[in-house]
């Protein structure tokens, strides 16, 4: 098969209906851990569900959906979160019963109460880092937001804001105790396992590249299917576990590099290879590498890669890439194990904190709470001025929905629309036909179950259509459990749909129209944003105070991973925009997905030589390999920051040259191990060296592959550039 013709497949350049069918084959086909997951999600949901009705439990609804939303990658770490989320659980209801308190008898007071609450929720949805915690208290928060508007006693209104707080708390300790259960059943690091996996659909490719033979059916639909499933998950598992910042950059850059290695293996499987036994040795060793990269994540060691020496054959061109993908997930973790063992406990990594570092200081966050505020907002005013209470199911539909690209917000418009038409198809349907028929909640479990394992199917789906299978779920439950009995008639059911719609329209309004972001701007601007910050970093510490210096380090760490998650973010959202600029935004994004897992790598790299600059106790450097490491720090920023000019159509003024800067480093060396012997820290001066040899040739690299931005994209490989693949 032709390259072009791979490409065409993967990308899924067919006819609609042949598309759609592949579609949704690959997207509903299993994957290792997939059965698991789909298990603990059904399992949890239906036992909140027997509780809830059993024992007439107000809000069973949201109690058996919010079983979807709490993370289930990494069971250890949701256990182990619980008692931080438990603290904002109970904060949430004492901010709400307090509000309530000073703003009920006052209608302006209680609108402006409500207007800064909403503020607040989405303010906190982006900028909290344990993801449970910011989902408990939007959720607590949109539910119980319309019980203060009902006409009844206060006493009634406080007593539906408490069992609310019961349905959810049920709702998560039944959750945290199966997560535990199941934790104990399969022992391990989630992440690691989902990693390995990917590594052994490459080296099942590889072996049979290795043997001379084209890929199966089977490996080539599973390889595939792991590169559209993209990396949106992975990074999920990094941002929902405790990892320290500098597990979760390093673990960051990995899942990046995984995810580049099987996007190419994806589309080599598609190819016929020809080649000689040279060739064939250079696909063994690469198969061997990959073997022992698994191997070694699974079992907590750093990984060691294999060189060899030769050019590689024209006829597999994209070996060369799988081969510089494995090498820079190695170099990730090379030298990290030496800095460790030698650093003191003084320059231990921050703890995890509630909030972001820049959660203040970013004013992204601040435009991604006003934005949602003002969607829910206009949702909370219009339902109460034409006084229909039961579309309030509109500022539910704002905080599940709230994205801050074109892209990402109109996918999950349009799944939150397509699930909520299929769940409300399924229950109503369901009250017509199949309800009147059940007289016991072992039928009714049974249907439940169903429609549970339907929606917990998809939403374990990647991220082109996981969010329709909660969409699924939620509607099907607010018609089912809302009542504790059959119901007679479809108004409700009517008002939930409207409401969902009404919130779909001001979501619309103000993130499309009003606030629109196209996808593809917003990840040219995170990628030049990272640009810059990489290379003030470089500069960095310019304070002597360790504290300032530090804190300054953690800000700038925090603002280029943040930079970084847009940038893939963003990938994913280009996908879902069309029109006259399609094909070179895809070709752009196509381009900065190949250059972002080196940036990161030249990321990682540089926070080892920050401790070096910072001389910290164990790195301390002689005076003049300080000042010739300074320099070609320098060298570097202006390196970055000329890439970041170009990016921008901006002319850069001087070339930095970062070979004269090493060769400097290397000479300051020299003469130190000569003429100064005893202050030359051997093991400091030689990881000092490698670690400034890397990020030169990390950099280079990235300056050679940057071009003229009008040229950028083109001039990406071929294979690259052609294939849009997710």
């Amino acid at each position: 098969m032709s390259t072009a013709a791979a490409a065409q497949t993967i990308s899924g350049v067919q006819a609609p209906i042949t598309w759609f069918h592949e579609f949704l084959k690959g997207e509903l086909a299993p994957y290792p851990g997939r059965a698991a997951k789909v298990a603990r999600m059904v399992i949890a949901a239906t036992i909140t569900m027997i509780l809830v009705m059993t024992f007439r439990i107000p809000f069973g609804p949201y109690a058996a959906i919010y079983t979807f939303m709490i993370s289930r990658e990494s069971p250890r770490e949701t256990v182990k979160s619980t008692l931080t989320e438990a603290l904002v659980f109970a904060c949430t209801a004492i901010y709400i019963v307090l509000g309530a308190m000073l703003f009920l008898s006052h209608p302006m007071m209680r609108l402006l109460w409500v207007i800064t609450t909403l503020f607040l929720m989405f303010f906190a949805t982006g900028t909290m880092t344990n993801y449970t915690a910011a989902a408990r208290f939007g959720w607590l928060i949109v539910i119980t937001i319309p019980l203060w508007d009902r006409h009844t006693t206060a006493e009634a209104r406080l007593e539906g804001v408490l069992w609310a707080v019961a349905a959810i708390g049920l709702a998560s300790l039944i959750t945290v105790v199966l997560e535990l259960i199941f934790a104990e059943l399969q022992p391990g690091d989630e992440l690691t396992r989902l990693l390995a996996d990917r590594l052994r659909s490459v080296e099942e490719l590889l072996d049979c590249f290795a043997a001379g033979s084209p890929a199966g059916a089977k490996i080539r639909d599973k390889i595939t299917g792991q590169a559209m499933l993209g990396t949106s998950g992975l990074r999920r598992i990094i941002h929902r576990s405790n990892y320290t910042p500098l597990q979760a950059e390093q673990m960051g850059a990995v899942v990046a590099l995984v995810g580049r290695l099987v996007d190419v293996a994806a589309n080599a499987s598609y190819l016929t290879p020809e080649s000689s036994a040279a060739d064939q040795q250079r696909i063994c060793i690469l198969t061997e590498n990959v073997g022992t990269l698994r191997e070694d994540f699974l079992n907590r060691r750093i990984p060691q890669f294999k060189h060899f020496d030769g050019e590689i054959s024209t006829a597999l061109p994209l070996l060369r890439e799988m081969e510089t993908a494995v090498l820079l997930i190695c170099k990730v973790f090379s030298g990290s194990h030496s800095i460790h063992r030698y650093a003191p406990p003084s320059t231990a990594e921050p703890q995890p904190t509630l909030f972001a570092q820049d959660a203040l200081s970013n004013p992204e966050h601040i435009t991604f709470a006003l934005k949602g505020c003002l969607a829910a907002s206009l949702c909370y005013v219009v339902y109460n001025a034409i006084d229909w209470p039961g579309i309030s199911t509109a500022v539910t539909t704002c905080f599940l929905t709230a994205l801050s690209t074109i892209g990402s917000s109109r996918q999950k418009q349009v799944l939150r629309i397509s699930g909520a038409l299929l769940g409300a198809a399924l229950g109503l349907g369901t009250q017509i036909y199949v309800l009147p028929h059940l007289d016991s909640i072992a039928g009714f479990t049974v249907l439940f179950v169903s429609v549970t394992t339907l929606g917990s199917w998809i939403a374990t789906s990647g991220p082109r259509l996981s969010y329709l299978g909660l969409q699924l779920a939620v509607a099907f439950s607010i018609i089912n459990l809302q009542e504790f009995t059959i119901q007679t008639s479809l108004a409700p059911a009517r008002d939930r749909v409207v409401g969902i719609l009404l919130g779909l329209v001001m979501m619309w309004v103000v993130f499309d129209q009003l606030w629109g972001i196209p996808a593809i701007n917003q990840m040219k601007q995170a990628l030049v944003s990272e640009l810059r910050m990489l290379a003030q970093f470089s500069r960095e510490p310019l304070s002597a105070d360790y504290k300032v210096a530090a804190e300054r380090s953690y800000a700038l760490r925090e603002g280029i991973n943040k930079s970084s998650d847009i940038v893939r973010a963003s990938a994913d959202a280009i996908l879902f925009e069309f029109g006259p600029s399609r094909q070179p935004n895809l070709a752009w994004r196509s381009s900065i997905r190949v250059w972002e897992p080196q940036l990161r790598t030249l990321f990682l790299t540089r926070i080892a030589l920050w401790k070096y600059r910072a001389q910290l106790p164990g790195f301390e450097l002689p005076d003049t390999v300080l000042a010739s490491q300074h320099y070609f720090d320098e060298q570097s920023a202006e390196l970055l920051d000329s890439i970041a000019d170009r990016l921008e159509g901006k002319r850069t003024q001087q070339r930095a040259d970062l070979e004269e800067s090493f060769e400097r480093v290397e000479q300051a060396v020299r003469s130190c191990r000569l003429g100064q012997p005893q202050k030359a820290p051997e093991l400091q001066l030689g990881i000092l060296l490698q670690l400034c040899s890397r990020l030169k040739g990390l950099a280079i690299a990235l300056d050679q592959e940057i071009q003229q931005p009008e040229t950028a994209a083109p001039m990406q490989h071929e294979l690259q550039s052609e294939v849009q693949a997710p």
